[in-house]
């Protein structure tokens, strides 16, 4: 499975590199180099044990015995056999050798090139905010040859946390090392199945880093991010009280800036003289689009421009009453509503404490019934989202002669929510077929819209939220046929 990410970022590194190239350089044959590239997942392997099933009834007493009390391994065998086991010494030796590498507890200091490695983990902790204790999974993203390290926050450690807490990092450092080591966390890595999680191959696969991780009770392979949560512990969490979230994210900004320019003890540097430009220049470039592989769910906007999340209801833009959305929480705090052409056009905080609250936002329902606005003024607008288009307002116009204003408003509303060659290919189809009403561009644009990237989200009562330009998501598993037609009575009230 390894071998498959290896060889795809071998390929995206280098796109001129044939298929021989790189079977040489890995030492893996041509054939299993052709399957890698084809594949756009990760190959499933099933897991082979090698545990000698005599043996195996006595894995705890071997493992107390030998590692723990640190017995002789023939006082140990003799034990076993008097106990009726009847193995041999070599079979004895080879079981417990796999466990060497587990209990060991003596290393070498292992120092990585620049652009080389990142440590990602995170750990929980419980603070002090608006007078309330509230727990916060605080997430870190260390370089390990500058020590230049981010900072991040969630309420929520499942796998859409964890994802978007390392592209947040990703795009905040500027760039991506060759290597992300992490725990053996369940999101990333399935210890029964000895395998990474395919959903974090395709992430790796994406970004284009090497996964790796730690040995279990090897907490030292990946020290460096794990002292900063000490130090991030005792001078930043312990006896400290936030007036909010926004006031803990902007000093938890602070704080990282802090340990940045501090010198290390290790490099005698701080970490940002050793990252800006030395580590900083070998990195690779980010991805143009971010990654979003996590479940989706899906929700039907009610013909009052509503959507219900965990008892609550939340509005989204008038223009997407009775269709389909799909809906992502971010950092288990905010509520983020995409359209099906995939472009963000709503955002709520989250209320977790009570149910059967309405959260409304008026801008929302903007030209809902009209605008009051001038033609020209509206011209002007529209022109601005989508320049060149005299033409098409003056056929408008022409058509619609008793309220064109009306018409034009709503077209200036769902046109924010698109792409320009979204755009310009419904006014192609309305010039097709010589009819400009609102309602009939209103659905042209939900039926004929194609993924788009979906620029920085702005920053929503949270100064810690930085995300990096584009997203794209594959939008197979979608159902656009089945979009619910409205008339011009229904935009209109």
């Amino acid at each position: 499975m390894e071998d498959w990410i290896t060889i795809r970022n071998l390929k995206k590194r280098n796109p001129k590199m044939g298929t021989r190239a790189i079977a040489k350089q890995l030492d893996l044959s041509r054939n299993t180099v052709k399957n890698a590239l084809r594949s756009e997942d990760p190959p499933a392997y099933k897991e082979r044990t090698h545990t000698n099933p005599e043996l195996q009834p006595f894995q705890e007493y071997i493992i107390e015995q030998y590692f723990v009390k640190k017995l002789k391994g023939s006082r140990v065998l003799n034990d076993l056999r008097s106990k009726g086991c009847n193995v041999s010494s070599s079979a004895f030796y080879r079981y417990i050798q796999q466990y060497n590498t587990v209990f060991s507890r003596t290393y070498m200091r292992y120092e990585t090139k620049p652009g080389e490695q990142g440590q990602f983990d995170w750990s929980p902790y419980t603070v002090m905010i608006k007078g309330k204790l509230i727990k916060i999974q605080v997430f870190c993203l260390i370089l390990g040859c500058s020590r230049y390290r981010t900072y991040m926050y969630s309420l929520s450690q499942n796998q859409s946390s964890v994802f978007e807490a390392l592209e947040e990092g990703l795009s905040r450092i500027g760039g991506v090392p060759e290597r992300i080591q992490t725990d053996n966390h369940a999101t990333l890595y399935d210890a029964k199945k000895r395998e990474w999680n395919p959903r974090y191959l395709r992430f790796a696969n994406h970004y284009g880093f090497q996964p790796s991780r730690s040995e279990v009770r090897h907490p030292w392979s990946k020290g460096k991010v794990e002292n900063p949560f000490s130090y991030l512990e005792n001078h930043f969490i312990a006896d400290n009280e936030f007036e909010s979230f926004e006031d803990f994210s902007l000093k938890l900004l602070d704080f990282e800036k802090q340990v940045n320019h501090r010198t290390h003890t290790t490099t005698k540097k701080t970490p940002l003289e050793l990252f800006n430009p030395e580590e900083m220049a070998v990195l690779s470039p980010l991805p143009n689009n971010r990654y979003i592989g996590v479940s989706e769910e899906f929700r039907k906007v009610s013909s009052d421009c509503l959507i219900s999340v965990d008892g609550n209801r939340y509005s989204v833009p008038h223009i997407f009453a009775c269709r389909d959305v799909w809906i992502r929480i971010s950092q288990g705090r905010y509520l983020e509503v995409y359209s099906q052409s995939n472009k963000l056009m709503a955002k709520h905080t989250l209320e977790k404490t009570e149910k059967g609250k309405i959260f409304m936002n008026k801008e929302h329902f903007q030209g809902y019934r009209g605008s009051k606005g001038t033609w020209d003024f509206l011209s002007q607008q529209f022109l601005t989202i989508v320049p060149g288009q005299e033409d098409f307002l003056k056929k408008l116009k022409a058509q619609k002669r008793i309220n064109p204003s009306r018409h034009l408003t709503i077209i200036v509303e769902a046109a924010k929510h698109f792409s320009k060659k979204d755009i310009k290919n419904v006014i192609q189809l309305c010039d097709k077929y010589n009819v400009y009403r609102s309602d009939l561009f209103v659905d042209l644009l939900h039926q004929n819209s194609e993924p788009v990237f979906i620029p920085k989200l702005d920053q929503v009562n949270d100064l810690s939220i930085s995300s990096p330009p584009g997203v794209i998501r594959s939008l197979d598993s979608y159902c656009t046929e089945n979009f619910v037609e409205r008339s011009g009575d229904d935009m209109n009230g």
